[in-house]
């Protein structure tokens, strides 16, 4: 189509002003993909047999195995190997120029004597806070990795509450019998008293004025770590090993760089109270590649810090490339927010699949956050069985929204500061999802709208079609709709610069579009047949006929 690059810059500018620039810019975007740096070792082995280490499943080897580290890290570098058997342990701390090489056939066991876990000054959903320290930590490192085929576990469920309805009655007995209390109401087991007590006191182990790790004491076993912390470190390589049944989060990169996960697999309960498989949080340059998640709560996440912190520390999430896996009964397959006050831009997600996840592609955020999510690229996407919406935008997270289009309208409108977020860019494409509750929710902010979001090629299977609220340039091409919900198929409310170009859908739908609102206008349909509905269109609450056009 185009002669040279000099001319594919310049068509998809123009095209871009006009309004068109899904499929131009984002083919552009594709062949400029970040590129990740990755650590390179020396071949020297230090094996922890040597330190000292038993592996009999029994025996505490901590200290074995963080000699074996600081051993191999002051000579230079190199693998410290984890041979096979199982090698209970307390935290383990990496260090410079270290590949810890757990084996095929080891298992690497956290203990579940919490005291071998001090508290320390940490970070939890975006806030600085105490914690208890990771099993796996590493802080301000370079050339560093964990390889092999061997698996890690962080023994999470000594740590994590449960609810009575998320297990059998044999289950839960077994629960209560193990040790810990329930609480008043009978319907939720918790580790501790202390676990009990911090779940009941607002703010704690919040790092803030007034607070202090001594008064925090009283909490300790409420402070669940994330599994694996690396903490501003720079070339960093998961490769091959499976990390399980995590205490909170599984894997957690907070303010790294050049960040590589390859065939790594993260398997967390499916009912594990903030088990996400991975959050990658202010960092730059990352590639997840041919990786597989099944999560208790978001499989692949994005976050840049939260609220005023985030903004503060003012470091987005870019440059990253997520390819090849898979997700498994998550809470979402990829995901951005809602903590990314800092931001995330340069995203590129492709050839990925989400099974039974809760929600598939979701990006969230709320009031308050602030921060900017914007170029953010994603194509060739299979979902199945999707529990609620395929594809979300939602800025009303964990916040209740209007429940009608009055509220909407008669509200006194919030003014836009530097805490009200911002979704804008996203080039979406060869999407299909057999099974959803819905197809897709765009859900802005009456002050801000969701801007510039491009789907194409897309094959929604779904008992509801698709909701647009306070949404603006948002483009559906080649879109397929196939919905058990016939009347309305698509709902657009106070939205404008809406285009439905080669518009699909089945063949039972009553009621095509339910447009309403004063503040929709520029409703475009154009290579549609919209006589296969028996109703192509209802206007209320203020929107006018004159909005849709074809």
């Amino acid at each position: 189509m185009f002669n040279n690059t000099k001319t594919a810059c310049i068509t998809a500018l123009l095209l871009a002003a006009c309004g068109y620039a899904s499929a131009q810019s984002t083919a552009y975007s594709w062949k400029n993909l970040p590129k990740i740096a990755r650590p390179v070792f020396r071949k020297d082995t230090f094996n922890i047999v040597k330190y000292g280490a038993k592996n009999d499943g029994i025996t505490l080897n901590t200290s074995c195995i963080n000699n074996a580290i600081t051993a191999c890290s002051t000579k230079g570098g190199g693998v410290v190997l984890v041979p096979s058997g199982v090698w209970m342990t307390g935290p383990v701390k990496l260090k410079n120029n270290v590949n810890l090489h757990v084996s095929r056939g080891a298992i690497l066991q956290f203990t579940d004597d919490k005291s071998q876990y001090k508290m320390v000054e940490g970070n939890w959903e975006g806030h600085a806070a105490y914690r208890n320290e990771s099993p796996i930590s590493g802080n301000n490192l370079q050339n560093i990795g964990i390889t092999g085929e061997g698996i890690i576990d962080g023994n999470g469920e000594m740590w994590r509450a449960i609810g009575k309805d998320r297990l059998t009655a044999n289950e839960w007995k077994v629960k209560v019998e193990s040790g810990g209390v329930v609480s008043d109401d009978g319907k939720v087991w918790f580790p501790s008293e202390s676990y009990k007590k911090g779940i009941k006191t607002p703010r704690a182990g919040y790092i803030e004025p007034g607070s202090s790790m001594a008064a925090n004491e009283q909490y300790k076993d409420f402070f669940r770590p994330n599994m694996l912390v690396l903490t501003n470190c720079k070339k960093v390589l998961l490769q091959g090993t499976t990390f399980q049944n995590s205490p909170a989060w599984c894997l957690h990169t907070l303010l790294c760089e050049d960040v590589t996960l390859q065939g790594v697999r993260v398997r967390n309960p499916w009912h594990a109270q903030n088990g996400d498989g991975i959050d990658v949080e202010s960092c730059r340059n990352v590639l997840i590649d041919n990786s597989t998640f099944d999560a208790g709560d978001d499989g692949i996440c994005v976050k840049s810090g939260r609220d005023e912190e985030g903004r503060k520390r003012g470091k987005p999430t870019e440059n990253m490339i997520v390819r090849n896996s898979v997700v498994y009964r998550a809470h979402g397959g990829f995901v951005i927010g809602s903590e990314m006050s800092g931001g995330a831009r340069n995203v590129f997600v492709s050839d990925c699949s989400f099974i039974g996840t809760d929600i598939g592609l979701r990006f969230k955020t709320t009031r308050g956050r602030g921060g900017v999510v914007e170029k953010i690229y994603i194509k060739n996407i299979a979902m199945r069985n999707i529990l609620h919406e395929a594809i979300l935008f939602d800025m009303y997270y964990a916040s209740k929204s209007p429940s009608s289009l009055e509220d909407i309208q008669d509200a006194q409108m919030p003014p836009v500061t530097e805490a009200t977020p911002q979704f804008k860019d996203f080039y979406v494409s060869n999407v299909v999802c057999n099974g959803a509750e819905r197809g897709l929710l765009v859900r802005g902010l009456p002050e801000m709208s969701i801007k510039n979001i491009n789907l194409q090629d897309i094959v929604l299977k779904t008992d509801r079609g698709a909701d647009i609220i306070e949404g603006q340039g948002i483009i559906l091409k080649n879109v397929y709709l196939e919905s058990k919900q016939t009347s309305p198929l698509i709902n657009i409310r106070n939205s404008s610069q809406v285009t439905f170009d080669n518009l699909r859908y089945g063949t039972n739908t009553d009621l095509l579009f339910n447009i309403s609102g004063k503040k929709t206008n520029q409703i475009k349909v154009v290579n549609t047949d919209v006589t296969k509905a028996k109703s192509k269109a209802e206007f209320k609450n203020g929107a006018e006929s004159k909005v849709l056009t074809e």
